[in-house]
């Protein structure tokens, strides 16, 4: 086996796609929008669909978007296939596969998710119907599920601003894509941060 390394890369991604995509065509073919199924009092799979980036975070010009996330996935996709040949640690081949996943189960919804399924409000989405899907191709929603309102409350009169208003504490909504690329970044940044720089700065080999 020439690449031992480029099979973990390659089985990490496999496996984030394929638990990242189940899950989000069972909750679009099995809830509504906006629909929660509680797991715990601050864990709930919560539908709801995003046009924009990794959670909710909205942005102008879809197609933009999805382009240049086409675009991105290709650049990281080279850049991992480069820490291969050249040998890098394990551990540093496995953050960058986590985003890139990450990024590749995102892209998918973009692409696809608009022509594949039809919208989901007030019934369940069908795969493939025969009227056609909500948007066309590039135009699709990231579907996201992942809600964990760990405080509920209502803030005091007296708080500037923001007094007599629900605060929940955490509110974005999340997919398996998203907890991915967060993850893959946050193990660069505390454990290969010195890695990353010299993999972008420099052709030499590093272990």
């Amino acid at each position: 086996m020439k690449y031992p390394k480029g099979w973990g890369a390659a089985s990490i991604v496999v496996l984030l796609l394929i638990l990242d995509q189940a899950l989000k065509i069972w909750i679009k073919t099995h809830l509504m929008l906006h629909e929660s199924i509680e797991i715990t009092p601050w864990f709930y799979l919560y539908f709801t669909e995003n046009p924009g980036m990794a959670f909710g975070i909205e942005v102008i010009g879809k197609l933009f978007l999805s382009v240049f996330r086409i675009i991105a996935v290709i650049f990281i996709g080279y850049y991992l296939f480069k820490l291969v040949k050249q040998n890098y640690s394990f551990g540093f081949i496995a953050c960058i596969s986590l985003i890139f996943a990450g990024a590749i189960g995102n892209i998918i919804d973009s692409i696809f998710y608009g022509v594949i399924f039809n919208d989901s409000v007030g019934h369940l989405a069908t795969f493939m119907p025969d009227s056609g899907g909500y948007a066309g191709w590039l135009h699709g929603k990231v579907v996201d599920m992942f809600y964990f309102p760990l405080i509920q409350t209502v803030l005091p009169e007296w708080v500037p601003f923001w007094g007599g208003e629900e605060f929940v504490f955490f509110r974005p909504i999340f997919n398996l894509a998203d907890s991915s690329i967060c993850v893959g970044v946050f193990l660069l940044l505390i454990f290969y941060r010195q890695t990353l720089s010299d993999s972008l700065t420099s052709k030499n080999k590093s272990k």
